[in-house]
């Protein structure tokens, strides 16, 4: 790709952004307000962008853009960063080791991130993390908004409309298309103005320390430990009964892996998972039952077909076959708690309403003022005493951060110490809230 030439435009005598006719009305913003930028891919360019980003002023909008269902893993291939002073920067990684030279550059500097929980992983494998954030996906949950994406926020707020028909695009193409350059510059553009709109929503509704203080845990939050056994999470795995085709499902999820990896595709692009679970149901013993297996496709299918055969076949010749579940200590599914333990299910049922009924009355998401599962935990094991410190601690213990223990603990000690008798059976209680 082409690389800056010259230095970015400061976007403060910059002319209004391009519009056109958006949804419902709303002028739809078409061209970013300093044009279209080139694209960052060599070392000197790379050091003006830090010149510049470091000589910006105020917060930093930042955003990644992964090539998620078409490549290997979740890395960025392409960084774009908007500061005061500076204007847009799009930087290709794929050409540097890291992008710790920009992440030098704003030392110290608050960064605007629209669901910062998807974009910070692959930031930070490039050696980029912030020191402060402002995520305005996460702002716009606590104020209430009814719809989060980033286009729905900026209708809301801003007035106009965002497309947003490139967000699935394959960001591994190069050289990357003007017109989906143009759509990443918008991205960036627009986070300050938003980000100070749903800054003083939060502080008309009393909720901007609670919003700081929910930026700081994902700031703050290491990536998450590997999974353990995450072929388990195979879609579709549950139809499965019998040891032998879990180790087949297991041979056939870790071939593909590896496979995927070398080749640096996404893994559903070599046979999907519900070609995996239907050819460990069917254990078939030669490429053509294989290949004539219901279900079976995918582009790696018919090509790599005694790849997969190998599989299962090594696992009809395995002795050490793994267990049908693996052990651990998160509690049962609700609907049978009123039969394994009625006290906890009277917990569950007498709590979860409160809150939830709390959370309405903050106007946030129930899910956001308590993530349902810490309400599930302390309901199946409560503390041998129940009181507002106990409850409080264990609520810590989970993970909940001082503000929510402030808002839920005594809610959930009262519900806990006189819980409401079950309904009668047969009765089936209202939906339970997803995590989020």
């Amino acid at each position: 790709m082409t690389s800056h030439t010259s230095e970015q435009t400061d976007s403060t005598d910059a002319p209004p952004p391009a519009v056109e006719s958006g949804p419902q009305d709303l002028p739809l913003l078409t061209e970013p307000r300093d044009g279209v930028p080139l694209v960052i891919d060599t070392q000197a360019g790379l050091e003006r962008a830090a010149a510049a980003l470091a000589a910006g002023t105020g917060p930093a909008a930042v955003d990644a853009e992964r090539a998620s269902g078409f490549r290997y893993g979740q890395r960025a291939f392409l960084v774009q960063i908007r500061r005061e002073g500076a204007g847009t920067w799009l930087i290709d990684p794929e050409p540097f080791d890291d992008l710790r030279i920009i992440d030098d550059a704003l030392d110290g500097v608050e960064w605007i991130l629209h669901a910062a929980s998807q974009d910070l992983p692959c930031l930070s494998d490039l050696g980029m993390w912030p020191d402060r954030l402002f995520d305005t996906e996460l702002a716009a949950r606590l104020a209430g908004l009814p719809r989060v994406g980033l286009a729905a926020v900026i209708e809301s707020q801003l007035g106009f409309s965002l497309a947003k028909e490139h967000s699935a695009a394959d960001w591994s193409k190069r050289p990357l298309p003007e017109p989906w350059l143009r759509y990443a510059a918008l991205d960036v553009e627009v986070l300050p103005e938003l980000r100070d709109k749903l800054a003083n929503l939060l502080q008309q509704d009393g909720k901007l320390a609670i919003a700081e203080e929910e930026f700081e845990h994902i700031r703050n939050t290491p990536p998450a430990e590997p999974r353990v056994d995450p072929w388990r999470r195979t879609s579709g795995l549950h139809q499965l009964r019998d040891r032998r085709q879990l180790a087949a499902v297991r041979q056939m999820w870790l071939e593909r892996e590896d496979l995927a990896q070398r080749r640096d595709v996404a893994p559903g692009r070599l046979i999907p998972d519900s070609a995996i679970v239907a050819a460990a149901k069917a254990m078939p013993a030669t490429v053509p039952q294989l290949l004539a297996t219901k279900g079976f496709h995918g582009r790696a299918a018919q090509k790599e077909a005694p790849r997969w055969l190998k599989c299962i076949s090594d696992a009809r010749k395995l002795t050490d076959l793994p267990p049908l579940h693996i052990s651990t200590n998160a509690p049962p599914p609700p609907r049978v708690w009123a039969e394994k333990d009625p006290e906890a299910a009277a917990r569950l049922q007498t709590a979860r309403p409160r809150v939830a009924a709390h959370a309405e009355k903050l106007g946030m998401p129930v899910e956001n003022l308590l993530t349902p599962d810490y309400l599930r935990r302390i309901a199946w094991r409560p503390p041998a005493e129940i009181s507002l410190e106990s409850v409080a601690a264990a609520l810590a213990e989970l993970g909940a951060r001082r503000w929510q223990i402030e808002q839920v603990a005594a809610i959930i000690t009262v519900a806990f110490l006189d819980p409401d008798p079950l309904p009668a059976k047969g009765h089936r209680p209202g939906p339970e809230p997803s995590d989020a």
